[in-house]
């Protein structure tokens, strides 16, 4: 109701300031107050239009509040300071409404959303930093299905690049080990550890002799190529490492839909197809000399080109572009190697960012081609998750040819993600370059306090560093699987010594949902572009900023109404007629109430907070959303002691009130994949 009586709002101010001024704009600046005694809403917009109108802003806020007339929902309309417009709601009404869940309807895009995020490399064991980005992906795929959109979630695989590469040469070479040995070692329950181990020891024979580089390159050709037996050892590494991450992120509750590998990108020729519409758009030449020379380029992002090309025709080394004006030629050396991103080695092995360009191209449905499926996964649940193949079979659901796609991937790969943009864009796929999103987001690390718990010796002055980086390839690092288990670890023993009355079972479920909670708030409550320095003590706490303070706000919700003796699913069914309007109107009006209106508000505005979140593509907002909400009503529990109030018509506000905070502290931490134990 909150988003709802906003956009009611702006789009009264709008049709007022062109009926009186004669003034269109295209947005209206609403914010909120920092207290509720100053109203819901408050409009700058007479700051705004003071140079317009040539009037001072406070004159031209008393002209709008003179004029507006009655809106819908609203009570009163004042002006503040030298030309705020505060807005006030009719707390009654509103009430009854955030009560009801009352949802006014909204248009909701067409078109499906793929959202891709994951995307570890198939080659040991995932860690701490891949838990970042897969909670941000799938903590947005909830936020998109929570506002209605339809999504595709999907796991990028590069089976075929240089980190499985090195595995490879790792089992093969240094190892010498057989495939039939390989594959004996990958059918063990941690495989992916064994690999973690391997992966480091291959970068440090790499170091020891760069003579044996050569080899990685050779492995990596032989990959891509197929038909030998570094390809079919690097399948057997990367499906059995895959189906280890896909565990991992069940424990979660992280699910995926479909998971498309780079080998069938290329098998399928999904590259070749996507490399004659480059060639023959312009986007892409051959490089005839400097350090480029044999490779096929493109210019990065800014770099000159004619805006109003449509005619290419590519000689040897010269690419011609007629405009509509004029004929200019460029010579392809005009375009410095350093403006030059090499999408086509010299040795015919295609780069990362050229596989992606046709991946993407596939997503939006320009290529008119498309993956073989088969059935890889089955969760719990029963969901099906489905992984390319060269043929697959006839009956699967439809993948790609989607209308916008989210791509969660750190920062580091920012440059690559704008070359998959320019590519479109160079192909003249504006509106595709426009519907794409690199989610992006910063690192992973560990405090110095984490990395000595988990049993890495540290220098002096790594001791006094505010975070330590991890290296998968140095081998230094937190494995996905490790860190949960010690946090359900640590959760079990604190719930161990607090419910011993319950069953075994009990208390394991109980742990799980702490410290999954708790691993989930700590990975979403930073803003994307923070790097984060995990910490066990902090993450479990139940005290502050937290999953498990979260959580508890909910549990003690839910205790409130088991000692009341009434089942919140039941008073669901009929809280319409549990508390009147007017009932509403006499707890939520006064000077003396405003500290329970201002926990009423911030459970109405769950929608606009996921709103915002989605706008901005940072899921933060929502935990900071799920903290206010839980800290309001830790406030009131303490304030109101609900049952024992003698009043009983103002206890049934009172269990309103708590039913209310907690419905919504839930869907916001069940949007966050955050569940609420039975018990804290």
């Amino acid at each position: 109701m909150y988003r709802h009586l906003q956009h009611r709002l702006s789009d009264h101010i709008c049709k007022f300031l062109r009926r009186t001024y004669d003034l269109d704009l295209a947005d209206i600046v609403i914010e909120q107050p920092p207290r509720v005694e100053l109203g819901e809403y408050a409009m700058p917009l007479a700051f705004d239009l003071a140079k317009r109108l040539r009037k001072a802003p406070r004159k031209i806020a008393e002209e709008i509040v003179a004029g507006i007339g009655e809106i819908d929902g609203y009570e009163k309309f004042a002006v503040a300071g030298a030309g705020y417009i505060n807005a006030y709601l009719k707390r009654g009404p509103m009430a009854t409404a955030i009560t009801i869940d009352e949802k006014p309807q909204s248009k909701v895009p067409d078109g499906k959303v793929l959202v891709e995020h994951s995307s570890i490399n198939p080659n040991k064991a995932a860690h701490v930093g891949h838990l970042r980005n897969a909670i941000l992906g799938d903590t947005f795929v909830r936020l998109l299905r929570f506002s209605g959109r339809r999504v595709d979630v999907q796991n990028y695989i590069d089976n075929t690049g240089v980190q499985v590469a090195d595995v490879v040469v790792g089992f093969l070479h240094i190892q010498k080990k057989s495939r039939e040995e390989i594959e004996q070692l990958a059918r063990e329950p941690r495989f992916d550890y064994y690999c973690w181990d391997l992966y480091a020891r291959v970068s440090q024979w790499y170091q020891e002799d760069k003579a044996n580089l050569q080899l990685r390159l050779q492995t990596l050709h032989d990959i891509e190529h197929g038909g030998n037996e570094s390809a079919a050892v690097a399948d057997v590494i990367s499906v059995a490492v895959l189906k280890r991450h896909l565990e991992t992120m069940d424990r979660l509750d992280i699910e995926y839909d479909f998971l498309p590998r780079e080998s069938e990108i290329l098998k399928l020729h999904f590259w070749d197809a996507a490399f004659e519409k480059l060639k023959a758009g312009g986007v892409l030449f051959f490089e005839n000399e400097g350090k480029n020379k044999g490779c096929w380029v493109m210019r990065r992002g800014g770099t000159a080109k004619s805006e109003h090309a449509d005619a290419i025709r590519k000689d040897e080394d010269i690419l011609t572009i007629v405009p509509l004006k004029s004929e200019v030629d460029v010579r392809l050396d005009e375009v410095s190697e350093e403006d030059q991103k090499v999408i086509v080695r010299s040795n015919g092995t295609v780069g990362y960012v050229g596989k992606d360009i046709a991946y993407h191209m596939w997503k939006f449905g320009l290529l008119s081609r498309d993956f073989g499926y088969l059935k890889f996964y089955r969760y719990p649940n029963g969901h099906d998750c489905w992984i390319s193949s060269t043929d697959g079979v006839p009956d699967h659901p439809h993948f790609g040819d989607v209308a916008e796609i989210y791509n969660v991937i750190d920062a580091r790969q920012s440059e690559a993600q704008n070359t998959v943009v320019d590519a479109l864009r160079g192909l003249g796929y504006n509106d595709q370059a426009d519907h794409y999103t690199h989610f992006s987001y910063e690192m992973v690390a560990l405090t110095p306090r984490c990395a000595t718990e988990l049993g890495y010796e540290l220098s002096e002055e790594d001791s006094k560093r505010p975070y330590i980086e991890v290296s998968g390839r140095k081998g230094f690092g937190v494995k996905a699987d490790d860190l949960l288990d010690r946090l359900i670890a640590s959760a079990r023993a604190e719930v161990d010594s607090r419910h011993p009355e319950l069953s075994d079972e009990e208390r394991s479920t109980i742990a799980i949902q702490i410290a999954v909670g708790a691993l989930r708030y700590f990975m979403l409550k930073f803003t994307k572009q923070s790097v984060i320095a995990f910490d066990f003590k902090e993450a479990l706490s139940f005290e502050g900023e937290t999953g498990p303070y979260a959580q508890y706000a909910a549990v003690r919700a839910t205790n409130i109404f088991r000692k009341a003796g009434i089942e919140p699913e039941t008073l669901e069914k009929d809280v319409a007629s549990y508390v009147s309007t007017g009932e509403f109107d006499k707890y939520l009006n006064g000077s003396d109430t405003d500290d329970l209106w201002a926990l009423w508000l911030a459970a109405s505005k769950t929608s606009y907070v996921v709103d915002q979140a989605i706008a901005t593509t940072e899921p933060a907002y929502l935990a900071k959303h799920a903290f206010q909400l839980a800290q309001l009503f830790n406030v009131f529990y303490h304030r109101y002691p609900v049952l024992a109030e003698l009043d009983e018509e103002r206890k049934k506000f009172l269990l309103a009130t708590v039913f209310v905070v907690r419905r919504e502290l839930m869907r916001v931490l069940s949007v966050m994949g955050i569940a609420v134990p039975a018990v804290m």
